[in-house]
């Protein structure tokens, strides 16, 4: 009788065997085209200003680490993953808070060893198995959100922040509507989005004419014309960046807060 019951215990162990090797492969899908998040880091309080991002693709990760910009090569096998020493970085000093936020999560990220996604949520791993961090699954609908604009493509190959005492401002509507402050005009017209594409359609303005502060006319007309020039639209954290189709930034926004 040892030699069924050997068996039979053989048996059961491939099962579980492969039915974790199932569980494993179900809880880690492909991470290439993904974006995330930062939605916590155990033990920390996260700062609502400063929110660190990560985007897989093509072997390769990148976002801000809510004070500098980085990108660093990755592998992935299963659930296994390694990031790799950062490729680059920007040099920005921030305040200290941000710093240790940003040394959190950059320590998080190339000290995990696997992951998984559950519930739309991405969790890094250490070596045993503890959670680094989590991140939620990153937002693409502009659909219902508004937005201020940081910068804009002043159509001299140069993207420039708005003036100092100008509020440039766009609301994506459920509908297909996009409306706005323009600096001085309010302005609205369609808009078409699919995926990470985007464009605008003929805007309809009004027509006051401002004379502060100093150039504020020039970079409404500016602005409205870096628009008409979108192809594209990469969400990351509370930005958005707008680009034409061969890749030039045309505006960058940040989310407006809820009224």
């Amino acid at each position: 009788m040892s030699f069924p019951r050997r068996a039979v215990a053989f048996a059961l162990a491939f099962l579980l065997a492969a039915c974790a090797a199932m569980t494993s492969s179900a809880d880690a899908p492909d991470l290439n085209g993904t974006a995330w998040v930062l939605a916590s880091l155990p033990g920390q309080t996260l700062l609502a200003d400063a929110v660190p991002t990560a985007q897989f693709e093509g072997g390769r990760v990148q976002g801000t680490d809510g004070c500098n910009r980085y990108f660093a090569p990755y592998t992935r096998t299963g659930s296994a993953l390694q990031v790799g020493e950062r490729g680059g970085m920007t040099m920005m000093a921030c305040p200290p808070a941000v710093t240790r936020q940003a040394e959190a999560f950059m320590k998080a990220l190339t000290g995990a060893r696997s992951y998984r996604v559950a519930d739309g949520r991405l969790q890094l791993l250490a070596a045993d198995g503890a959670v680094l961090a989590t991140l939620a699954a990153q937002p693409k609908s502009l659909a219902g959100t508004s937005w201020r604009v940081t910068a804009y493509n002043n159509g001299r190959q140069a993207v420039v922040s708005t003036l100092t005492g100008t509020n440039l401002t766009m609301a994506f509507s459920n509908d297909g509507r996009v409306s706005g402050s323009a600096g001085c005009n309010t302005f609205t017209g369609p808009y078409t989005a699919d995926g990470g594409k985007l464009s605008f359609g003929p805007a309809a303005a009004t027509r006051r004419m401002c004379v502060q502060p100093e150039g504020v006319m020039e970079q409404e007309q500016r602005f409205l014309a870096a628009l008409r020039t979108v192809a594209t639209a990469r969400f990351e954290g509370d930005r958005l960046e707008l680009r034409t189709a061969d890749g030039a930034l045309a505006a960058t926004l940040s989310k407006a807060a809820a009224p």
